[in-house]
């Protein structure tokens, strides 16, 4: 067993709490689903957030999602680059398993499907 890497990223409406948690929500369930994923196979997430987006920790949707409060999160904000999508949640969820770098869906949701592109471009990998 290996441990891989999920990247995703959704947008969010505004800079609301419930909006934050709903989007991360959302993209921490269809990650888990695109990649048959099960929590227990969750070694660890990074959630960040674009600085537009400060009035709630994204993590705290693993707490709504009913995932165990041992498992390892970590929260912070993406590099302030110029052109960058707006009020965008990014996670890099990295599971245990027996899939292939080639085997795992990233997943991007809402104005995020635009940096689907961009990250497959610039990083390389299956999109």
């Amino acid at each position: 067993m290996q441990c891989r890497g999920i990247r995703g990223a959704i947008t969010v409406s505004s800079n609301d709490r419930d909006n934050i948690l709903a989007a991360t929500k959302e993209l921490l369930v269809e990650m888990t689903q695109a990649n048959e994923t099960e929590v227990d196979d969750i070694a660890a997430i990074f959630f960040t957030t674009t600085p537009d987006l400060n009035v709630e920790f994204p993590a705290a949707a693993t707490r709504e999602l009913g995932w165990p409060a041992s498992l390892a999160l970590l929260c912070g904000h993406e590099m302030s680059v110029p052109h960058d999508l707006p009020q965008c949640v990014r996670i890099l969820m990295l599971i245990n398993t027996d899939k292939g770098h080639d085997e795992i869906t990233h997943v991007y949701l809402g104005e995020a499907k635009k940096l689907k592109n961009e990250t497959s471009l610039s990083i390389g990998g299956k999109t």
